[in-house]
């Protein structure tokens, strides 16, 4: 019995670290249970414990197989349904994934236990939520990026989300990191050392608060009514080569239903033909009769290079003048094939309709919509910040198109949402997104739904759009701020580490 007992007991910082990842997901949309993440985060710190470094990397890995294994396992849908894979092989992909993406927590953990030689408070203060910040930072640029589930997402309908507009969705990581590290120090510490970790917790927390009231950017202009159509076209049938006819119908009718707008905007390669194809007959009446009913349409559309025979992920504007915009960061294995010269083979597995485009060219992300400009971005590139803050100040209002029905009836609609909603906040600008089978919506410059059209229904939603100057902080100093904060707090925490092994006392 002592034998099962000692087991169960080195068992239960694994069995922790693995819950708190899991449970970390309800924080997240749909859910939104945003004290959640904190939780989960002193949870995660206890865990890694008095660990070894060897310790720590099993028990940050396991951590980020379950965040990533219920939180992004909707990837398996576009594979298995769209990709042509057999489930099993679908399955395996997303697991290999899932298994990859863990990595960067399980480098945390080494990290922390590595790099935690500090005072008691050192660790869970500096150490835990500056590596944290910094490794999900890498994980949104290396190997192209995939910076899903950054933990800040998870405070956008929370106090903390008023820090936002000045740090950036890391600099809102690092405080949900630095409040788990309190909480866990309000649990184990006792006296002065308590007071002061509960002192630290409410200051965070009521000064995200108060910056919430504060108007970081400025009207620029009248409002103007704004647009998206939702023609809830199914995936499988987008692409089928005859029904680009009852998509075009779809979007005209929903068009002619919103003609009072200042603008309608449609999703992601909402016509499955190359404009050159769909100019003669549909793009150059409607752009026409845009102009005679002073209303700016924005449509997804691939575009083909007539001389060179590449095509890109486009998004046409017209109405009282035509600007395109070519989309510049595309999606591995979905847009294009990474590394196709090693793949060989596994490359033909995937039968992706349009999964060979080229990436655009633009400087910027900057649309010319009527007398405006907006910062554009299609699908996956609004997940990106420091891409999106490229358009500003210049941009008076963001306008991204999605086409999420790869995904199904999944968590991920509502996890991009959750995503657009923090660019609209960072920037300070209105969002007019608009999705193939949902969820389209308006944001106001708060990050906040004013207009939206659920999933999977057909049909349209219209809000007053506010067009708006300035830059917020954020802006300008982009993820700079919250990253230099990370590393300070890192090396902080190391230097206090070396002080105490030279002898200084250094506790509280």
């Amino acid at each position: 019995m002592p034998f099962f007992s000692s087991r169960i007991a080195a068992a239960l910082p694994t069995l922790l670290a693995v819950s708190c990842g899991s449970l970390l997901v309800l924080s997240f949309a749909p859910f939104s249970w945003f004290p959640l993440a904190v939780i989960a985060l002193a949870g995660f710190h206890q865990s890694l414990a008095d660990a070894s470094p060897r310790a720590g990397f099993w028990r940050g890995w396991v951590f980020g197989a379950g965040l990533f294994g219920f939180g992004v396992f909707w990837i398996r849908i576009s594979l298995n349904e769209f990709g042509n894979l057999d489930a099993w092989a679908a399955h395996l992909l997303m697991a290999i994934f899932i298994a990859v993406m863990a990595l960067y927590y399980g480098l945390a953990g080494w990290l922390v236990r590595r790099l935690d030689q500090g005072s008691e408070w050192v660790g869970p203060l500096l150490i835990f939520p500056g590596i944290y910040v910094l490794l999900e930072w890498l994980r949104g640029w290396l190997f192209t990026g995939f910076p899903w589930l950054n933990l800040g997402y998870t405070q956008i309908d929370g106090p903390l989300a008023g820090y936002a507009p000045i740090a950036g969705v890391y600099g809102v990581s690092l405080l949900v990191a630095l409040s788990g590290g309190l909480l866990w120090g309000l649990v184990r510490w006792s006296g002065r050392a308590r007071r002061m970790v509960g002192i630290g917790l409410g200051v965070i927390w009521l000064s995200g608060a108060g910056l919430q009231q504060v108007d970081w950017t400025q009207p620029a202009g009248a409002p103007f009514k704004a647009s998206v159509v939702q023609a809830n076209i199914p995936q499988a049938v987008k692409w089928a080569p005859d029904a680009g006819v009852m998509i075009a119908e779809a979007y005209l009718e929903l068009t002619r239903d919103h003609l009072d707008s200042d603008l309608i905007v449609w999703p992601e390669t909402a016509l499955p033909d190359f404009l050159h194809q769909v100019r003669a007959p549909l793009i150059t009446p409607l752009g026409e009769r845009a102009h005679e009913e002073g209303v700016e349409i924005v449509l997804g559309i691939p575009v083909m290079d007539g001389e060179t025979g590449r095509y890109y992920n486009g998004l046409l504007s017209i109405g009282g003048r035509e600007d395109l915009y070519a989309k510049r960061h595309l999606v591995p294995f979905g847009e294009f094939m990474p590394f196709k010269q090693w793949l060989g083979p596994l490359v033909e597995l995937f039968e992706v309709p349009m999964s060979d485009f080229s990436r655009g060219a633009s400087q910027r992300p900057l649309l010319q919509v009527g007398q405006r400009l907006a910062g554009a971005s299609i699908c996956y590139e609004d997940v990106f910040p420091n891409e999106v803050v490229q358009a500003l100040p210049e941009a008076q209002f963001l306008i991204n198109v999605s086409n999420d029905a790869w995904f199904g009836d999944s968590l991920a609609p509502h996890q991009h949402l959750e995503m657009a909603r923090m660019r609209a906040l960072e920037t300070g600008r209105f969002m007019v997104r608009a999705t193939n089978t949902g969820i389209s919506a308006i944001i106001d410059d708060r990050g906040r739904v004013i207009a939206t059209v659920p999933s999977f229904t057909r049909g349209g939603a219209s809000a007053q759009v506010q067009p708006r100057q300035g830059a917020t902080p954020y802006v300008i100093a982009r993820n700079w701020l919250a990253i230099g904060l990370a590393l300070a707090m890192v090396a902080a925490g190391l230097l206090l580490g070396r002080g105490k092994r030279q002898g200084l006392k250094l506790d509280p």
